[in-house]
């Protein structure tokens, strides 16, 4: 189950999202310059995932662009990349997951893997 809360106070907004079923909670926060300035520039999506053994190692953007997992991190928390948020694994590294949407046909898990 999922539960999504958003709290603003004196012009920032946090974002909450805990999933029970994976006992993680994504938190967003955004302030209204942020927003501004994501909207006015063009955002990517992902559009495949890059493996090697297996493990996924990256993603293709797109406008084309490969780039690593950890690059995916940093992009998204940045606004960057639309349909994905930042969650945390139980081991404490950040990963990309699709935002929910009741379409599963734009899950990162339904995307075209490259293998590498």
């Amino acid at each position: 189950m999922e539960d999504k809360y958003n709290v603003s106070s004196m012009g920032l907004t946090y974002d909450f999202i805990h999933n029970a079923a994976v006992a993680n909670t994504d938190i967003k926060l955004s302030d209204n310059e942020d927003s501004q300035s994501n909207s006015n520039t063009e955002k990517s999506s992902i559009k495949a995932i890059i493996k090697h053994s297996g493990e996924i190692t990256g993603y293709e953007l797109s406008n084309g662009e490969r780039i690593t997992k950890e690059r995916g991190v940093e992009l998204a928390k940045d606004g960057a990349i639309s349909g994905v948020s930042v969650s945390t694994s139980r081991k404490g590294e950040e990963y990309l997951r699709s935002l929910r949407d009741d379409d599963e046909s734009n899950n990162l898990s339904a995307l075209p893997v490259v293998e590498e």
